[in-house]
């Protein structure tokens, strides 16, 4: 059953974040480096920064494996056995049984859950890299090379058939461990090669580049469109002033990706502010016309301080 996303009370964080004090340096000494994921000093960058080293080596073929459903899947038994393993005290054990088994109201009906760790708590990204540390030490004993983001990871292999092998251990591994394997969101491919690439973090290696993933484009988008509806009544000095954080750590996160597609995002930005400017001067029109870009070209956005990603870009490789 699916497990809602929950807002833990005041109380319920207090206790949640003072058990993951406890817990966290206990587990910290077991984990191994290559999962990244909610952990002290490394995110997701660093993350990236692995895979975009092994790439280079050659390691090109991917094993893309997702989990159906990881935090409602978790079963609470074996979760508890891992942590009695480094955990004796009968108190913190406790209350980390009260914690997953806390009753659950749904469409006015309770239910107590079995399995899986509550979305939006404090300590379920905890107990989510205990659980799948199993899995980190299985490959990593074999020789695969894993990166691991909580629930999302990838093994790059020198080989198909090094690929195959790693997707019938990490299948064996799932079955023994009470998980599912997402069938529609799991894959062997040469990432070098056209339409076999990969997705992990929010971007997409394929063909020896690295995108920006179609999801985080919309998502992009989306975020403009909204600061930029025609309707809003505000000055353009003020439009550009609350876009740009947004682009600024937009670009902070993608200026790996493939240079196009700064330009592009660049263009659809500035359409969106004509559009505003057309509708202040009670214009009609698509937004697109060679008397919008005369009236208002690229260097009128540029005065008026909005941040361009391309040039962004173009410094940062200039720099490096």
């Amino acid at each position: 059953m699916h497990l809602p996303c929950t807002v833990p009370t005041v109380k319920d964080r207090i206790v949640q974040t003072a058990l993951k004090m406890v817990l966290e340096p206990i587990f910290e000494n077991e984990f191994l480096p290559i999962s990244y994921g909610f952990r002290p000093g490394r995110g997701c960058k660093d993350a990236l920064r692995e895979v975009d080293r092994l790439l280079k080596e050659g390691y090109t073929w991917v094993v893309d494996a997702d989990v159906k459903s990881y935090f409602d899947s978790i079963p609470h038994d074996l979760l508890m056995d891992r942590i009695r393993e480094k955990v004796s005290d009968g108190k913190i054990l406790n209350l980390i049984e009260l914690f997953l088994k806390q009753e659950i109201m749904e469409d006015m009906k309770r239910w107590t859950p079995i399995s899986g760790t509550p979305q939006g708590a404090v300590l379920s990204p905890l107990l989510s890299n205990v659980y799948l540390h199993q899995l980190d030490l299985t490959l990593h004993q074999n020789g695969y090379k894993m990166i691991r983001y909580a629930d999302d990871w990838v093994v790059l292999c020198r080989s198909m058939d090094e690929a195959k092998a790693v997707l019938s251990l990490m299948q064996l591994w799932i079955d023994q461990n009470g998980l599912q394997l997402s069938p529609e969101k799991t894959h062997i491919g040469n990432s070098l090669e056209t339409g076999h690439g990969f997705e992990f973090l929010g971007y997409r290696f394929e063909g020896g580049c690295r995108y920006v993933r179609s999801k985080s484009l919309k998502k992009f988008k989306d975020n403009i469109r909204s600061k930029t509806r025609r309707t809003r009544g505000d000055s353009i000095e003020n439009i550009i002033s609350d876009l740009n954080p947004t682009i600024k750590g937009w670009f902070g996160y993608f200026k790996h990706a493939h240079h196009y597609t700064f330009s592009s995002l660049d263009g659809f930005t500035r359409r969106r502010l004509r559009a505003v400017l057309r509708k202040q001067k009670k214009r009609p029109g698509s937004g697109r016309t060679d008397r919008d870009h005369r009236q208002w070209p690229n260097a009128f956005f540029a005065e008026r301080g909005l941040f361009t990603m391309q040039d962004a870009y173009v410094l940062a490789r200039q720099s490096r």
